[in-house]
Parts: structure tokens; C-alpha cells; sequence
């Protein structure tokens, strides 16, 4: 009986490891799916990579870049200039959003999440100013409660056509993309609710070699 007990233990270590493959393909499905619930959790409530679909703040960011947004950060604070903020579209009434099935909703969220593609509903702009102040633009320069506002970050420095003065009202901002002459932004649909801003990008993490963070830009 102890002569055959080693043969015997050899022959049970196939049948385990076959068990513990199958276990794992079993188990499999619902690792995905608490991984996913984990990813649109994580999507929702904390950080969401965006991806960038237009010129509109080159050459801070440029077209296909990939953004990460905080979600909480204006919970605990307030946005300032000079954030970087992504907001629901004013515009919406004009991109109306297409018809999804549940599955089609989760994937795209999915993808969302990943910064793989991005909602046309949400975008991403420069804070300026926020409520009480007044914007003016005029001689071609940006003022801000009649201070003239040093503007490294814009792509070019041609003149821009005058604008307001404009007063930001209660639990507003006012937004402008960095590339000015191909911007729609408050010069257009005005001040942005607060309630709006989905979150602050901090961080620009694709493509790897342009990788900075965006909190002092």
C-alpha cells in the first residue's frame, strides 16, 4: 500500500492541474465582468482618460492625444484659470447623441474609459475666468478684470477680433481653447456651468514622449 502510494500522488497531479485550468475558465467571466464593473466605477467617480478629437487646444494638446481627467478634483476645490477642463458640450442640441443599445452604450463606455475614442459631447477647454470677473478681448489681446493675461500657451499670437466686455455669472467659467483662430468655445456659447465639468486634466500621457503633467500650463 505505501509502495504504490508515490505512483498514486503522481498520477492525482495531472487531474489537479486539469482541475485548477478548468477552475480558472469557469471563474474567467466573472473576473471580466467584476474587472469591467471595476473599470466603469473607476470611469464614473475618480479618473477617465479622454481622448483629444480636434486642433482646438493645439499645441497643448494635440489631435489624438490621450489626457487623464480627474473627477474629484472640484470637490474639494474650484476651477481656476489656468486649468484644463472637460465639460459637456453646450453645443449638444447641434451633435445630437445616436441611439444605443445596452451594449453598445457599455462598450462605448469601455472605450471612453481607455481614452480610445471620446464622446462628441464632451470638450475639453482653457478656463479663463471664473464668476465676477470680466473678459475683454480688445487691440487683439485677452484681458481679465482689465489686466492683460500673458498667454505662453497659445499657438499663435495673431490678433483676435474683439470680444465683450463679458461679467461671468454665479457658478460659471468662462473657457477658450488655446488655439484661438479654430476655438469654439465662450466667445461663442458664453459662460460654462460649473455643474458641467466632468473633471481637471492633469496629465498627458499619450503619445509616451510627450508625456507631462498639465497642472502648471
Amino acid at each position: 500500500m505505501q509502495k504504490g502510494s508515490g505512483s498514486e500522488r503522481l498520477a492525482e497531479q495531472p487531474k489537479k492541474q486539469n482541475q485548477s485550468v478548468g477552475q480558472f475558465f469557469k471563474e474567467l467571466p466573472v473576473l471580466v465582468v467584476v474587472a469591467l464593473g471595476i473599470a466603469i466605477l473607476v470611469k464614473a467617480f475618480v479618473v477617465q482618460a479622454f481622448f483629444i478629437p480636434s486642433g482646438s487646444m493645439e499645441n497643448t494638446l494635440m489631435i489624438n492625444d490621450r489626457v487623464l481627467v480627474s473627477k474629484f478634483s472640484y470637490r474639494i476645490g474650484e476651477p481656476k484659470y489656468p486649468n484644463l477642463v472637460v465639460f459637456e458640450s453646450p453645443l449638444s442640441e447641434r451633435i445630437p447623441e445616436p441611439e444605443k443599445g445596452p451594449l453598445q452604450s457599455l462598450i462605448d463606455n469601455i472605450m471612453q474609459g481607455l481614452g480610445l475614442q471620446s464622446s462628441e459631447q464632451d470638450f475639453i477647454k482653457r478656463v479663463i475666468a471664473t464668476e465676477g470677473q470680466t473678459v475683454e478681448v480688445k487691440a487683439g489681446a485677452l484681458y481679465v478684470d482689465d489686466r492683460k493675461l500673458d498667454e505662453p500657451y497659445r499657438k499663435d499670437l495673431n490678433p483676435m477680433p474683439d470680444y465683450g466686455p463679458t461679467t461671468v455669472g454665479d457658478d460659471k467659467v468662462f473657457v477658450m481653447g488655446d488655439n484661438r483662430s479654430n476655438s469654439e468655445d465662450s466667445r461663442v456659447f458664453g459662460p460654462i456651468p460649473k455643474s458641467t465639468i466632468v473633471g481637471r486634466a492633469f496629465a498627458l500621457i499619450w503619445p509616451l514622449n510627450r508625456f507631462r503633467w498639465l497642472g502648471s500650463i
